[in-house]
């Protein structure tokens, strides 16, 4: 495989890992397409949290609102009330604290409780005021591919070249979201696995990783249980095997994402994926 070479996996405002980052998920709702619901809990999750990062997790991104296809929005008031506490209490424990979320005040209150860093699936189009508190808080920024929320028939985006697409698309994003006010070197860029996608082209744009890093920015790869894997695991019959039991495939592709100088992969299951990492940077470093 030919080595293809990062844009640099140092975000401003964040710890500088030497090597692809592990970044653990926790879902604080009923309706997680991943985990049922499991954390839905401040105690639990904040456990939940903790043991990822025993496990491997460099750092946590806490959720309050499921974002899998056809889900309803939770309020602002609820979202608040799932996120924050759990938020305090990791950054308390000397946790690097990500908020998942697509609303300004989530993310707002979030980092005023200790979150490093805002995770917008959105990319900043769900919610106006996000870029300008982001700007404001000076906090590093995840900004996804996004052409919208996901319902119905919607879920799937129609692309003459897929890969070609996300790039401009994200760097529109880059553009707007530098003009808001965000320091370029706080911001990250992830390609949206599985929005507004299907596998054929979340497969397309994994095997193009090196002309979404020609964006100059550090990649963030959400690959973890997603349907596309589901699709490539799927038995004689079709069918695909439940999210839970696609993490050995979820390590793989984390290891092809370090492989080709991703900053970080965001991960339900930490230990497969830590360990795949670490070998990755191993390999690289008998060079």
């Amino acid at each position: 495989m030919t080595e293809l070479r990062s844009p640099g996996r140092r975000v401003a405002g964040l710890p500088d890992w030497d090597r692809c980052a592990v970044m653990g998920v926790v879902n604080v709702t009923p309706d997680s397409f991943s985990d049922g619901g499991r954390w839905f809990d401040t105690t639990r999750a904040v456990k939940h949290g903790l043991d990822l990062v025993t496990e491997g997790a460099d750092l946590i991104d806490v959720g309050g609102e499921s974002t899998r296809p056809g889900a309803a929005r939770v309020d602002a008031a609820e979202e608040l009330r799932r996120v924050v506490p759990v938020v305090r209490q990791l950054a308390a424990e000397g946790v690097t604290v990500s908020v998942d979320t697509m609303r300004a005040r989530v993310a707002e209150e979030s980092l005023a409780a200790g979150a490093a860093l805002v995770n917008d699936v959105s990319g900043g189009l769900a919610d106006p005021a996000m870029l300008p508190v982001v700007a404001a808080a000076g906090a590093p920024f995840v900004l996804m591919h996004w052409r919208g929320f996901l319902e119905g028939a919607t879920v799937h985006g129609e692309y003459a070249d897929v890969v070609a697409e996300v790039v401009e698309e994200l760097a529109a994003g880059l553009e707007h979201a530098t003009a808001a006010g965000i320091d370029p070197e706080r911001i990250v860029v992830d390609p949206g696995l599985g929005f507004s996608k299907d596998a054929e082209h979340d497969l397309t744009l994994l095997a193009h990783l090196d002309r979404l890093t020609a964006l100059g920015r550090p990649l963030l790869v959400a690959a973890s249980r997603k349907r596309f894997l589901g699709r490539v695991l799927a038995g004689p019959d079709g069918a695909p095997p439940p999210a839970r039991e696609r993490d050995a495939a979820t390590a793989a592709v984390s290891a092809l994402a370090a492989r080709q100088g991703a900053w970080a992969v965001r991960v339900h299951e930490v230990r497969a994926t830590a360990d795949a990492v670490r070998v990755v940077q191993a390999v690289e470093g008998a060079r």
